[in-house]
């Protein structure tokens, strides 16, 4: 509001500009849901390199086809990463991996392994080291791999100047557990608030209290439908998949369940069909693996026999071979998703979203193809919506398909290309996450402008990179929001229609080479 006048002098004020810039989101934000050694379960952990994934969830593992996939992530180029640990499930969804304890001396401190899993077992040594003041301990904590003499410690906690009295700001219980990712304290005997004096027994391998982990899916169970039921989870629940829903304030855009194409075939539908709508509501990306042992002949329907459809994922064969430093090196055969969303994040990141991560410069790195298609097999999976992985003498391996799961010629659809679709999913979420301050704004001129000037602004940062055709911004582009677009009914409603229009960029994916021979000097 203006100032109001009152002396004669001179008045200062700061007209507001409109200007309120559109950032533009991350698009290639990794979620990875499957069973690892440790970590929290059904909650999203948000990881920038594979050391982190090692530290929080126990790094690789056989059982698990994710931890193989997050590695090759980083190996190709990824960057950021949530990692969703799942468990075992009975039909509530209620978690059946028991978790590993251990108790000291002395009855009245417990210490449980932080997370659910056999992973504990016969590696956190819990010792109480000397040199606190009177009435309090110190506390060490150890992941050890081996024996206590020959053993290497991986991880070490301590924690000084603790106490067993609950209203004391150093109470051990609160202290640990509000740091510690090995270990949780339970006061087990709120009456003994003696000071523990004792060393706490080293764990062993648990005999009663539950499982021991071989029910967590990822071993002999993991073709059942329980493994379905823990990667899918519970919507309501926020568990499996739906663990991603936790993830604020940031937002993830390709989902890879490697483990789901090891399940039964009906299992297999089941989770994937749900992470496709999921991924669709989320304005995410869904990379679908193949099941192990798929012949190439299956490939010509193998969306249409499972039914899969969606303009958000896209599908490649055949799977890879990685070496396995868990078992010598020798070649291990997995689902390609994990190393293709490492391609789709070093193409981001060097190109932008707008190209196909495909080409000679998207190389499979640690990875190599179980079969080698000639052109002809190329030219078999492409018109039905199929990304081959092939090798080429001098470039090796490489993703050499840019197509949707919706994008097999008979379909004509316009999110044929991979490109396509993912830069219209990163304009759609930073348009909705940079308009928000419209909200409950005066519906009318002043308001449309300042949206024509942001969105603008945006949408021409993105033609000067080369993100749309044409040689003007008014080729590439236009965004509208005016008497037009907002009728006087829209305005009684509280509704503000906003028009954006790109033309988008895609891949070359046909080159077509036109030689003409000449006659020479003719006569004539």
């Amino acid at each position: 509001m203006p100032q109001t006048y009152s002396y004669p002098g001179v008045y200062v004020e700061e007209i507001p500009s409109g200007v309120r810039t559109i950032a533009g989101v991350s698009t290639s934000d990794t979620a990875f849901v499957d069973f690892f050694k440790k970590g929290p379960i059904d909650t999203p952990v948000r990881i920038t390199s594979f050391g982190d994934f090692e530290r929080v969830f126990g790094g690789l593992d056989l059982r698990s086809a994710a931890s193989y996939a997050i590695q090759q992530y980083y190996l190709n180029g990824g960057s950021v990463a949530y990692v969703v640990r799942v468990a075992a499930r009975d039909n509530a969804g209620v978690s059946t991996a028991s978790t590993a304890t251990m108790t000291p001396t002395g009855g009245s401190l417990a210490v449980d392994a932080s997370s659910p899993g056999a992973w504990a077992n016969d590696r956190i040594r819990v010792s109480i080291p000397s040199g606190a003041p009177a009435g309090q301990f110190n506390l060490r904590v150890e992941e050890v791999v081996g024996d206590d003499t020959t053993g290497v410690v991986l991880n070490t906690e301590n924690y000084f100047n603790l106490s067993m009295t609950p209203s004391n700001a150093r109470y051990a219980p609160n202290v640990v557990n509000a740091s510690s990712t090995l270990v949780r304290l339970r006061h087990t005997n709120l009456a003994d608030t003696a000071v523990p004096t004792g060393v706490p027994a080293a764990p062993g391998n648990r005999t009663t209290g539950g499982d021991d982990g071989n029910d967590v899916p990822g071993d002999s169970n993991w073709t059942t439908t329980t493994g379905a039921g823990a990667l899918q989870g519970v919507q309501s629940a926020k568990t499996g998949i739906y663990a991603l829903e936790n993830i604020a304030p940031f937002i993830f855009n390709i989902l890879c369940i490697p483990a789901a194409a090891d399940l039964e075939t009906a299992d297999m539908e089941t989770v994937y069909k749900a992470a496709l709508t999921y991924v669709e509501g989320k304005r995410a990306f869904l990379i679908i693996d193949v099941s192990p042992n798929t012949a190439f002949d299956a490939m010509d329907t193998y969306l249409t026999d499972h039914g899969f459809t969606s303009n958000n994922a896209a599908l490649y064969y055949p799977r890879v071979m990685i070496p396995d430093p868990l078992q010598g090196n020798t070649p291990r055969e997995m689902a390609p998703s994990g190393t293709v969303a490492g391609v789709y994040a070093r193409t981001d990141a060097q190109r932008g979203v707008w190209k196909a991560p495909a080409g000679t410069d998207a190389s499979l790195r640690n990875a190599s193809v179980s079969l080698k298609l000639n052109d002809l097999e190329n030219g078999a999976l492409n018109p039905v919506g199929v990304n081959a992985l092939r090798n080429f003498p001098i470039y090796a391996d490489v993703v050499w398909g840019g197509r949707t799961i919706n994008g097999a010629d008979q379909r004509a659809s316009e999110w044929k290309y991979i490109p396509v679709r993912r830069t219209a999913l990163y304009i759609e979420e930073s348009l909705y996450q940079g308009l928000k301050w419209v909200v409950f704004e005066p519906n009318d001129e002043p308001l449309w402008s300042q949206i024509r000037l942001n969105v603008g602004a945006f949408l021409n940062s993105l033609f000067r990179q080369g993100a749309f055709q044409g040689k003007t911004s008014r080729e590439a582009y236009f965004v509208k929001c005016d008497r037009e677009t907002t009728t006087q009914n829209d305005i009684d409603r509280g509704i503000v229609n906003i028009v954006v229009g790109f033309a988008p960029l895609k891949p070359a994916e046909f080159v077509v080479l036109k030689i003409q021979q000449i006659a020479g000097q003719i006569q004539v």
